[in-house]
């Protein structure tokens, strides 16, 4: 395989990696390493019901509930698969024993750590996929001071081809160092940039009649080519862990994270007729920069007198987010087809060099608490003081400023009922982050308030036998509802409630399958005034009834270590639009794969295939309240690896 780089085009980011490879989801690896259907991510595929970018609806990620090794970390820009070996979704019973939960989830990242026994490894991962795109993966771990500190990282280049026809250019690097100069020590810090050199910016389509515009031709894009997003992620930091004795453990973590876009663009075909045709307008932004310093400091002190294990957290965490925006320039290109070459010049883009500041400052002070008495009962409650101030600064305008001081609370346990069978039940007030407005809308970019959120949910863990567990529950989740209103503002509409139950059952029914299965079946409703007077749907926008995904492995004796796997994922239809007038149908889609290990030489190797959507089930996927841009096609990945 060639990879074709040209000289300035070395660096950009895991996530356009991960949209240029499909969101796979039949993995041979996250099926193994998954304890439950609610979500792992194993390198590039991530299997399971919720991912770091929905949870019963929601998105921790957005609503800042991300993780790093246990610890709060505001993340700007997603770490880099070079430093992150795994991501868990921590929800329900999975949540049990987290000291500080939150209501829409937990997105918890473990990094890559360096190997025991002072030995020293790498692969090297080389990936091509039948649109075109091509990749390299590079991970090494160097063991230094006969054991007691090590290197770790890797690199990764990339030409992703997307399913809209447009393509891009990226490169990352990282690299941390660790130190563990006695067992109950150990420290490191990392640093990780991506830049992205260009990324075509695809169509979003709006229709004009209240039904879903027609899908233009597969894989084709229709210019302009220079509607290229440009920019650059960073993130670095440290981590400290230390046992002052079998007692007294303290915690620390102090992390940057940024994403400074050097340009941005919105391709967006309106009003869309059923030939075809529509008011092409791009909108260019003006440079903009995200920065956010965060960490977390916690003392934690564990006691047992017998049966009675308990363990208090005392918690200092914080965050100082800064995010400068500059303007917008729209250029209207009148009623086109979507079917023709469109190729425009370079406009010459004039910006306003003033630019408008949104400072959020948000500290938390917190307590928690954790009881395990003789493996029957579990008990969890903390509480958190936070204080959150956000300060908006435009240009011409006074500067407004919004401030709150909750007192933020959560309750859980665990009853083992026997040995293969245990209830839980708990409940989670938090203050959480509301997002951004979306391209399309009239004050796009524009950052929403914190909004106080809570979330209610009860279940059951039962073992069926020593190698299958299943996982039942229900839920309800509510808080503030964003969305367009009929001026496409980007505002509250009311109050969003999801109420649902959700399955798991994951195990080995036999001796060579593996299998990872979920269910969510939901009830979410919008509640308040605008839906009594008819200015908003009883339904929220993408937001589907019911989810179905079933992940199976088949690793048979008899073919010397060839595995194959299978995903099947079910999304019930749901709203597009804020009236509820136009719905996405519902779509069930599959995914093949194998992998077939070898000897390259002296050297473990492996072939992965993974084909994505193999039926090729066309449709859209939302990008705001009737907004939409058409979801992956079907994509064969092909990956060869070798390690050492």
């Amino acid at each position: 395989m060639k990879l074709r780089f040209s000289a300035p085009a070395l660096p950009t980011t895991l996530a356009l990696c991960l949209a240029a490879l499909g969101s796979a989801q039949a993995n041979d690896a996250a099926v193994q390493a998954a304890s439950d259907a609610f979500g792992t991510s194993i390198g590039r595929e991530t299997i399971g019901l919720y991912t770091s970018s929905s949870v019963r609806g929601f998105s921790p990620t957005a609503a800042g509930n991300v993780r790093l090794e246990g610890l709060y970390f505001d993340q700007v820009w997603g770490i880099s698969a070079r430093l992150r070996e795994s991501s868990k979704v921590r929800v329900g019973l999975s949540a049990q024993g987290f000291a500080f939960p939150a209501p829409t989830g937990i997105v918890d990242h473990s990094l890559r750590r360096p190997l025991d026994e002072g030995r020293s490894n790498g692969q090297l991962m080389l990936t091509t996929d039948s649109w075109g795109g091509q990749f390299l993966d590079l991970d090494f771990n160097q063991s230094l001071a006969e054991g007691k500190a090590a290197v770790t990282g890797g690199l990764s280049l990339g030409l992703p081809e997307y399913t809209n026809g447009t393509k891009g250019q990226y490169g990352t690097g990282s690299l941390a160092f660790w130190w563990r100069p006695q067992a109950s020590t150990e420290a490191m810090v990392f640093v990780s940039a991506i830049d992205t050199p260009f990324d075509r910016t695809g169509p979003q389509v709006s229709s004009a009649d209240a039904e879903l515009p027609p899908l233009g031709e597969q894989r084709k894009f229709q210019g302009p080519d220079w509607a290229s997003y440009r920019g650059t992620g960073r993130n670095y930091g440290g981590l400290l862990r230390h046992a002052f004795d079998a007692q007294w453990q303290l915690r620390a973590g102090l992390f940057h994270s940024e994403s400074d876009d050097r340009s941005g663009f919105s391709n967006l075909l309106l009003n869309m007729r059923p030939d075809g045709t529509a008011q092409r307008l791009i909108i260019a932004d003006a440079p903009s920069k995200v920065a956010s310093d965060s960490g977390e400091l916690r003392l934690s002190w564990a006691f047992s007198p017998a049966p009675w294990a308990q363990r208090v957290h005392l918690q200092l965490a914080g965050r100082a987010r800064d995010r400068r925006l500059g303007d917008s320039q729209t250029f209207d290109y009148g009623r086109v087809s979507q079917t023709e070459t469109f190729q425009p010049p370079e406009p010459v883009f004039s910006f306003d060099p003033r630019q408008s500041l949104d400072e959020v400052r948000q500290s938390w002070l917190g307590l928690a608490y954790e009881l395990r008495w003789a493996q029957q009962l579990e008990l969890n409650l903390g509480v958190q003081q936070t204080h959150y101030r956000k300060r908006v600064s435009r240009p011409d305008q006074p500067m407004a400023e919004t401030s709150d001081a909750p007192l933020l609370y959560n309750l859980s346990a665990a009853w083992h009922w026997s040995p293969t069978l245990a209830f839980y039940a708990g409940l989670t007030h938090g203050l959480e982050e509301s997002g951004v407005a979306p391209g399309n809308a009239s004050n796009r970019n524009q950052a929403m308030p914190a909004i106080k959120t809570s979330q209610h949910d009860a279940g059951l863990r039962w073992q069926l036998h020593p190698k299958m567990k299943l996982v039942a529950g229900v839920f309800e989740v509510r808080k503030p509802y964003y969305n367009l209103d009929a001026k496409q503002l980007y505002s509250e509409l009311g109050d969003v409630q999801h109420r649902g139950i959700e399955i798991s059952l994951n195990g080995q029914p036999a001796p060579e399958w593996q299998l990872v299965g979920g269910a969510v079946l939901m009830q979410p409703r919008v509640l308040g005034e605008g839906v009594s007077l008819g200015r908003v749907g009883a339904k929220p926008v993408g937001q589907p009834e019911r989810v179905f995904k079933l992940n199976t492995v088949w690793r048979p004796a008899a073919l010397g270590g060839l595995s194959l796997d299978a995903g099947l994922t079910h999304n019930g239809a749901m709203p597009a639009t804020r009236d509820n007038r136009v719905e996405l149908p519902a779509i069930t889609e599959l995914d093949l794969g194998l992998r077939w290990p070898f000897q390259l030489g002296a050297q473990p190797s492996a072939l992965r295939l993974l084909l994505s959507n193999a039926l090729n089930r066309r449709s859209y996927e939302l990008r705001g309240s009737g907004s939409y841009a058409e979801r992956p096609g079907r994509l064969l990945a092909l990956t060869v690896d070798t390690r050492w």
